[in-house]
Parts: C-alpha cells; structure tokens; sequence
C-alpha cells in the first residue's frame, strides 16, 4: 500500500483479499492510467477535480439544509482538497502513486473530514423510490420480447442506468433538468456498433449453456440499479444462473450501498417473483464488497465476498460504470468470463479513448472451457 492509499475510505471490519479470478495477480494493475507518468492526464483530471469542488460543496450543502454549521462545513471541506490537489500539482508523487482512483476517493476523505459522510443520501432515496414506481412495467414489457430482442434491451437498460451518475459535470445539468428520466438518458447514448462492442460475442453465449454464478460489482442507485441491474439479474437466475450482486460497504458519490441495497431488494422481491424466490432459496444474494469508493481495486475487496463466490463457483464478472471498468480494471485480465460495460460521461476522456461523449464502452472476455 502507497502513502496516498491512507486518503482511501474503502475498509470494512473484515480482512480484504484478492479477487481469486485475478489471471496474474503480480501483473494486475487497478488504474487504467498512472497520472504520475501521464502528464496530459494528469494535467487535465487536476484541473478538472480542482473546477468541479463548487458542485460538490453545492451538493454537500443540500444535504443537510437543516444544520447550522453546514456552511463552516463546506468551507473546511473546500480549503482541503483545494490545498491538497494544489500539492498534487506541484508534487505529483507527494502521496505515491497517482490516479483518477486516489482522486475520487480524496473527495470522500475530505468531505469525511469535514462531517459529510454521504452527500447524494437523499438523492439516492428519491430516485430508488421513482424508478421502483415504474420497475414492474419496465419487466413486464422486457418479458414480452424475444431472446434477441430482450438481451439487447437488458444491456441498454445498464447502459441507460449508468446515465445517472453525480459524480460526472457534464451529466450532472442533465440530471437536475425537470423530467429528464429513462427515455431521456437512453437518447443521449451511443447508438451501436459501440466505441468498444463485443455485443455479438456475449449474445452468442447467452444463447449457450448458462453460467453457474454471476459476481456482478453494481454501481448507481436508482435508475441504474433498478431498471439496469435488477432486470439483468433476474434474466440470469431465469436462466439458471447464481447472482452475486456486490455493492459497496461504505457510500461514494451516489453509488448504492450493501445496506441501502438490502433494503432495496426487499422492495423488489414485493414487485418480482422471481426475484422473491431467488432471495428465499439463496440463489440471489446481496454482498458488501469491502469498499467505499467510485472505483474498484480488485486485489482488496471482502473476504467473505471471496468466500462466497469460491463456493458457488463464479464463472462471470460483470464490472459495471466508468469507475470499476474504465477508470480502474479496464486492461484486467480474468481468469473467468469477465463483461465490462459503461458510458463514458467526460468528453476528453472519449476523445482520448478514440470516441465522442457519451459513447459505450461494452468489452466482454471469453474464456472457453
């Protein structure tokens, strides 16, 4: 562990261990890009954490209207991280190695620091609440489709779902846009052939015998874990296949946690049969992944997440959001189907990666039996 690690939020009480599937855990490398190396980028996400701070402290502020000390809070919070990216820019290898991860997990440690523990709660609570109003129509209309047809639909669902995400400028003044839901953000996404699109390859071995557990590491609350995950699970037990769905331990941007998740599933099994019965016969389960970041290092994660999917025997990883599959993980190599999906939601990284804003990122690694 570098000294910058020590910024991180992202320990539950138990032990965290490497992901088993790892193909050569000395090779493995979490970030996609090393900013103390990279100058351009490094230039470019210094300057662009250091202009988004308004944003979050506005964020942070909504969130506890009520509380006297809010604006004393936010200041605290933005005189931090404003003299720590100021440090960043002038000594890049201050705090060890440096990455979009380490970025985004210092603005967890500050406003942490400074009282916020999690700033898009409420925010969180609206959306699960809107879109599980509309989740039964969304499966019964899924339900009415053919195999081709469906297996598109659940993966434009994710894609859709991942849409929603606060912790991106250039979504961030679509999401506050009276009206702006499901429809809306799927009309923003590329349309396909995708930026990266291995969607034929997973078509084809969704027409093949099914996996026997998915470990699927979610992302967003809301639209993206309702209407884009949930369905997606639902489709793989229908199939006959396990799911994992594992979820952070300790909140990051608006990103679902293991106990929010909790609570959320109950309220779909009222919706779902099918998601019901999973949950009783244990063929569904909902995990902490031992994390509190928008990001995901696959060598420190949850022990009893590893012990789980050892003894249900995963055969597919699903690492969902530009966090987990393009910032971090996106070289990763497993040793079992691994499928990578995300909308990139920042316009220099999309011309860097050689594509427009909002362009889709589908990348699905087989491994033959």
């Amino acid at each position: 562990m570098n000294n910058f690690d020590m910024f991180v939020l992202n320990q539950c009480d138990r032990p965290l261990v490497p992901l088993p599937y790892i193909s050569d855990l000395s090779a493995y490398s979490a970030d996609t890009v090393n900013l103390t190396e990279d100058l351009e980028a490094r230039n470019y996400w210094l300057d662009c954490f250091k202009n988004g701070v308004k944003i979050v402290m506005e964020a942070a502020m909504k969130s506890q209207p009520d509380c006297d000390t809010v604006k004393d809070q936010a200041a605290k919070f933005c005189d931090t991280y404003i003299e720590c990216i100021d440090e960043l820019t002038q000594k890049p290898r201050a705090h060890g190695s440096l990455s979009v991860r380490s970025l985004l997990d210092l603005v967890n440690q500050c406003l942490e620091d400074a009282d916020f523990p999690d700033i898009y709660l409420d925010i969180k609570q609206q959306e699960n609440e809107q879109a599980l109003k509309i989740l039964g129509i969304r499966l019964s209309y899924l339900d009415t489709l053919s195999h081709d047809e469906r297996h598109l639909a659940l993966i434009e669902g994710i894609l859709t779902g991942n849409m929603f995400d606060w912790g991106t400028d250039e979504v961030t003044r679509f999401l506050k846009e009276p009206g702006f839901g499901f429809n809306e953000a799927k009309s923003k996404i590329q349309k396909r052939p995708w930026l990266f699109d291995d969607y034929e390859q997973w078509s084809t071995r969704m027409k093949a015998k099914p996996h026997k557990c998915c470990l699927f590491f979610v992302d967003n609350s809301g639209i993206d874990i309702v209407l884009g995950v949930i369905p997606m699970a639902r489709e793989l037990l229908k199939r006959g296949t396990h799911v994992i769905l594992a979820a952070n331990s300790e909140p990051a941007l608006n990103d679902v946690t293991h106990s929010e998740l909790l609570i959320l599933i109950e309220s779909v099994a009222n919706i779902d049969s099918h998601i019901r019965d999973a949950l009783k016969e244990k063929r569904l389960v909902i995990v902490e992944n031992g994390n509190g970041s928008a990001c995901l290092d696959l060598r420190r994660v949850d022990s009893v997440l590893v012990e789980m999917s050892l003894v249900k025997g995963v055969d597919l990883v699903i690492l969902e959001g530009m966090g987990r599959a393009i910032h971090t993980n996106f070289s990763a190599q497993l040793s079992c189907d691994t499928l990578k999906l995300a909308v990139i939601k920042n316009t220099w990284l999309a011309k860097k990666m050689g594509g427009d804003l909002f362009s889709v990122v589908f990348k699905y690694e087989n491994i033959p039996e």
